[in-house]
Parts: C-alpha cells; structure tokens; sequence
C-alpha cells in the first residue's frame, strides 16, 4: 500500500551534522514530502522546529551545540505527539533507554537504506492522519493534516474555500471566527458582501448538516464540535 499522498503533505526536518549524509538523504527521498529542510547541529534544529513546525523529525545523537537528544528532550515537552526518528551509529546504542524515555517514536542503526527509512516514515504518517481527524459534531470528523472533512469516514467532497474555512474555525478560539475575519481569511483583499457570504455558509450546510455551522445573529459563525 503507497503512501505518496500522505507524505506529500508533510514537513519534514532532517538533523545531521554530517553533511555528506543529509544532501544524500534529501536527493534520495525529500522529494516525496511537502517540505525537506536540514539541519546541520543541535540548536540549529531546535529552532528550527520551534520556527517550521514540522510533522515529523529525523535526527542524529551526536553532534555538535546540542545533542539530539537534548533537542528531542526539550521539544517534547511542548510537542509530545511529535513524531522523532533518532539515526545513530551502532557505537552509540547505549542511548537506546534515553531515547526511549524522551519519548523516541523509532531508533535506526547507521548505515541504513534511505528506502528503509522511507518505509518508517510511511508507517507513522498513517498513524499521524489518523491521529490528525478532529471529532466535529458527529457523525463529521476534519482531517486537520489533509484539509478534508468525513462523513462517518467517507469524505466530503467540499471546495477548497469551504475546507479551507473549516480549517480556520477548528484552529479558531471556541471554533468561533467574526464575519469580518471570515471575508478576510478566505477572501483576501476581495470584497464580499454579507448576502454573499451566507449564500456560501447555506451552500455548505446543504453538503454537510444543517447543524454544523450555527450562526450567532450579528457576531459570526461558530462550529459544532
């Protein structure tokens, strides 16, 4: 079973100080993903994970600023649903138990395949869609990874501007946006009337339920989780 379509929406961070082996890695597998940046130490990739926010991270354990366990210690403390691949040398298995107890999704020994490598991160982008269908009001789940809404797990075909302002009300406060935020976030500098922008909320509804978006008379739209 592929996966291509599922790590096509990824952003994958690479953590390697040994250049020759990060280019090789990024020419053999990074154009499978959205997104393929390096890192080349420690620190450089904390912050960059920090700036990025990536799906996925893939690090060595020795190198120098900071370890990567050290990096993968500090993110998992405000990231712990993210997922870590730890490349290390055979030398260095001893750092097995730390990884584990920083919460190492998957350890791989030095040398390995690129497609070996490829094959793990198929594995945990299956398990970060699946981790990634927020529960609406049911029977509807949003897949916050692929944009897409389900319907008791067969998706909604929407437009991209109907998922697209799906998205905006899950990641909203209380799933609440104004009007005004509406007709900026899915419209841009365009001008959209107000009759407008209910003809598309009711063309919504009547793909979706009713119930799902409920308007809250002269503020805006809220979402029913």
């Amino acid at each position: 079973m592929t996966c291509t379509h599922i790590l096509k929406k990824l952003n994958i961070l690479l953590v390697e100080d040994e250049r020759n082996l990060a280019h090789l890695l990024r020419d053999a597998i990074g154009d499978q993903f959205a997104q393929f940046t390096l890192a080349y130490d420690g620190q450089e990739g904390l912050s960059l994970a920090q700036e990025m926010q990536p799906d996925l991270i893939i690090t060595d354990i020795t190198m120098p600023q900071m370890s990567g366990l050290e990096m993968s210690s500090i993110l998992h403390e405000t990231s712990p649903a993210l997922p870590i691949v730890i490349l290390s040398a055979y030398s260095e298995k001893e750092y097995l138990l730390d990884a584990i107890d920083i919460g190492i999704t998957k350890y791989l020994i030095k040398p390995f395949d690129p497609d070996e490598l490829l094959d793990v991160i198929c594995t945990l982008a299956r398990k970060l869609r699946q981790s990634n269908r927020i529960a609406l009001l049911p029977p509807f789940q949003f897949d916050t990874l692929e944009k897409k809404l389900f319907n008791n797990g067969v998706m909604v075909h929407l437009s991209r501007r109907e998922n697209l302002f799906l998205s905006h009300l899950i990641d909203s406060p209380n799933h609440f946006l104004t009007t005004e935020a509406i007709k900026t976030a899915l419209w841009d500098d365009e001008t959209v009337s107000d009759e407008r922008l209910r003809v598309f909320i009711n063309r919504l509804r009547q793909k979706t339920a009713s119930e799902l978006i409920e308007n809250i008379v002269g503020q805006g739209y809220l979402l029913r989780m």
